[in-house]
């Protein structure tokens, strides 16, 4: 340990890094009932830490090392690092990524002036192929975690963190993936303040450290998720898990609803992205502070990136509210009969209804897949599955079902073999508590719902697609009522979406 202070004090990083600031979060403080602090290492030139230990190794080359150039494999971050520190210092750099790397990701790397091999789907296909690209072409293979100077380089962010806070520090939430970052942290901070607890936090379908440390030696994973891709390692290296066996306290798994509800976390706070792996550092402080029932502590989690596909967005906000257990997802059966639906909401009440979906199947009962804004917590969620039991409904709560969060809400639906008469109508109205209810009181008892489908999306107008049966002579007055309804709508009969699936 006392070699890598001494390696991590004379680091060579500032040539491409800063010293990202230590920043409090204030909304996520206040709710935690402890002082949330992020170190910023999404604000380095390359959105993440990566660059501190790829300069650090390359810095050190000798110049017949510099002339043959570099190589390395990441899934980007690290890439990113490399390319940056061999433009620096004027060497060619060559990059394998996996092919599931997002495209910011990839471009990136090459914007920065290295070149690019996509290979394999996961970072141990690249890696593998960046070490016999290397002995072919004599070129230096810069590890992302495993390589002592790579770990004192990502080891420069405790040591800017001790600086910058004064005081009792409770502990530090650091992101783990190979475990490069958190081996740096670890040495640095165990070696000149042992009373601070040092955390790493892992995905629940990456645990490469958790379960390392818990069997006392390395495991390969059969598979990881790449959700957070930052991380997803199917195993740790030589060097980071011998230091982590002797320094880090304890490692907490987090799932990727928890990882979405840190990014949004973190934006209400910093109004930046972090990428998952970036808010892993987050989430877990929540789930420690839960778990322990801390208070009034200084905590930091560092943000560790913000290379973010713009496209993960929907994903992210979709599972943030479940995440933070905010939403309740539910699988209710109601009476297949005219008003049964405006009943069924005005069970629910004034919380906000964040998704409706139905379709007709069976004459005598409606399934209907439910979201509604929780307030807080589990115990809200079980008062309002047992008031809707309570009023005769049938419950399955399905808030932790993998299957029905990810494919069943979007998959209600399908033709209305034995509906007659029907016409689907899209409508818009103004967004806020209770508008849904509303909706469904102007409607009345006069036609049955065949269809349903609402989903809130944050916007101003909330948008329904909804099927309803009006016979024939019926026609006239279904256009006065939907004068009088006021919503602006458009008829879909004629649609050929609507003729291909729902009809």
């Amino acid at each position: 340990m006392e070699r890598y202070i001494k390696e991590i004090l004379t680091s060579q990083v500032y040539a491409v890094a800063r010293e990202t600031p230590l920043e409090q979060a204030p909304s996520l403080s206040a709710r935690l009932e402890n002082r949330v602090l992020l170190k910023r290492e999404d604000l380095q030139p390359v959105f993440s830490f990566k660059l501190r230990g790829a300069y650090n190794r390359i810095s050190g080359l000798s110049d017949a090392e510099r002339a043959r150039g570099v190589i390395a494999a990441s899934a980007g971050n690290h890439a990113q690092g490399v390319a940056l520190a061999a433009r620096k210092l004027g060497i060619r750099s060559l990059i394998v990524m996996p092919k599931t790397t997002p495209d910011i990701k990839v471009q990136a790397v090459r914007d920065l002036g290295g070149d690019v091999v996509l290979h394999g789907s996961s970072y141990d296909d690249a890696s593998s192929h960046a070490v016999r690209l290397a002995e072919e072409r004599g070129m230096s293979f810069i590890h992302p975690y495993d390589d002592r100077q790579v770990i004192a380089g990502q080891g420069t962010v405790a040591m800017e963190i001790l600086r910058q806070h004064s005081g009792e520090l409770h502990a530090l939430f650091v992101p783990v993936g190979g475990g490069g970052l958190i081996a740096g942290m670890a040495a640095y901070v165990k070696s000149l303040r042992p009373d601070i607890k040092v955390i790493g936090v892992e995905p629940d379908d990456a645990p490469s450290m958790h379960h390392a440390l818990a069997r006392g030696e390395r495991v390969c994973l059969e598979q990881v998720g790449i959700f957070a891709d930052g991380v997803a390692v199917r195993q740790v290296g030589k060097e980071p898990f011998r230091i982590a066996r002797r320094c880090v306290d304890e490692v907490i798994l987090v799932s990727t609803d928890e990882i979405c509800a840190a990014i949004k976390d973190i934006f209400d706070d910093t109004r930046s992205i972090a990428e998952p792996a970036g808010a892993l550092a987050v989430a877990g402080i929540k789930k420690y502070v839960q778990r322990e029932g801390v208070k009034g502590r200084d905590v930091v989690g560092v943000l560790s990136g913000a290379n973010m596909n713009f496209d993960r967005l929907r994903h992210v906000a979709e599972r943030a509210e479940l995440g933070e257990q905010r939403e309740a997802l539910f699988g209710v059966t109601i009476p297949e009969r005219p008003g049964s639906f405006r009943q069924f909401c005005s069970v629910i009440g004034l919380r906000s209804i964040t998704e409706f979906n139905y379709r007709y199947s069976d004459p005598d009962a409606a399934h209907v897949f439910v979201g509604v804004q929780m307030e807080s917590g589990e115990t809200n969620r079980g008062e309002l599955a047992a008031r809707l039991q309570e009023a005769g409904y049938p419950v399955v709560d399905l808030t932790d079902n993998e299957m029905a969060k990810m494919h069943v809400r979007y998959m209600v639906g399908g033709h209305g073999r034995q509906v007659e008469h029907e016409l689907l109508y899209r409508f818009e109205f103004p967004e806020r508590p209770g508008a849904l209810l509303r909706f469904l009181t102007r409607m009345g008892q006069n036609w049955n719902i065949s269809m349903f489908h609402y989903r809130n999306h944050g916007a101003d107008f909330g948008r329904i697609l909804v099927g309803i049966q009006v016979p024939p002579l019926e026609r006239e007055a279904f256009a006065r009522f939907l004068d009088e309804l006021g919503y602006t709508c458009r008829e879909e009969s004629g649609n050929p979406a609507y003729e291909l699936f729902l009809r």
